[in-house]
């Protein structure tokens, strides 16, 4: 055997410990320091642009509690000298606003419904089920997001008013029952996350596709679940268009189509409108309160952890 000699052997080994032992304390906090500032600026980086997303939200409330003659001051008067609280008073009686909420409201649940019992389910049969042409259909699912509302605003009238739907919530929840291209395409995204392992063990087990869809996918897909129930709402609630082509009846009218009665053929009611408007935004700022976690897991589509 030839003589190897060990302490060299033993320096290498101990040379990469040896260089981290080097490190020296201030060399330590300096790189900490600079984490730190870097976490600082980007923050004030955040906290900025946020502030300048909330400016038109913050200028809406200040608007609905002024009086009509400090939103036209010259110069602009930033605060009102009173508050006017009043204006959101005014603004619920000069409308049927309780019943409008109402509206809103059915539409917006049957409206999230309909996407929750029909977008996933085929997006599941598109993201999990082989079958001939499932990439066309995907395709051509895909290619009608390209299409506006505007292009199929008449068609879809017609149809509706040849079933006898016209002045009625139907055709403003019924579509949402056979699922949106948009949503489908979400879930199908988050459902191609979820490993296939699942599924597999679960079919050896004796398990049908519905059964693995319903009690498998579903459950690992809440975040995404959210996101479309989220989205739902937020088109349902601020919805003007439909409402408008559909409804004729000012008592089945939605509040996005109520607001127009503060807007007169001559002249504008501002600080109602105003007032109006910011009760109208705040469920949205409520609703996003409570389920933006699970809203921003949804959108970043990570599907099992």
């Amino acid at each position: 055997m030839s003589n190897v000699p060990l302490n060299n052997t033993n320096n290498q080994l101990s040379n990469p410990f040896e260089k981290s032992k080097a490190i020296k304390p201030s060399e330590i906090k300096k790189k900490k320091g600079k984490g730190l500032k870097r976490k600082v600026l980007s923050h004030i980086g955040l906290s900025l642009v946020g502030l300048l997303f909330l400016a038109p939200f913050a200028w809406l409330v200040l608007t609905s509690i002024k009086t009509s003659d400090e939103i036209f001051a010259i110069p602009t008067v930033w605060w009102p000298k009173e508050i006017q609280w009043s204006n959101y008073v005014h603004a619920i009686q000069k409308i049927p606003f309780l019943k409008y909420t109402w509206n809103t409201v059915v539409i917006c649940f049957f409206s999230i419904v309909g996407q929750l019992l029909s977008a996933p389910l085929v997006a599941y049969g598109l993201a999990r089920i082989k079958f001939t042409g499932r990439n066309i259909l995907f395709l051509v699912m895909i290619g009608t997001m390209i299409l506006p509302f505007q292009v199929t605003m008449i068609p879809v009238y017609v149809l509706f008013n040849k079933l006898g739907m016209l002045d009625t919530f139907l055709p403003l929840i019924l579509p949402n029952f056979f699922g949106t291209a948009l949503y489908i395409f979400m879930l199908r995204q988050f459902f191609l996350s979820i490993p296939f392992e699942l599924s597999e063990s679960a079919k050896i087990d004796g398990a049908s596709e519905f059964r693995i869809y319903w009690q498998i996918i579903l459950p690992l897909s809440k975040p995404a679940l959210y996101s479309v129930a989220l989205f739902t709402f937020l088109a349902s609630w601020g919805d003007f268009l439909g409402p408008l082509i559909y409804l004729t009846d000012p008592e089945k009218w939605t509040l996005s189509v109520g607001l127009k009665a503060f807007i007169g053929e001559f002249d504008v009611e501002w600080e109602l409108l105003m007032a109006a408007s910011t009760l109208f935004t705040v469920p949205i700022i409520i609703l996003y309160f409570f389920v933006q976690r699970q809203f921003i897991q949804g959108i970043t589509l990570t599907g099992f952890k």
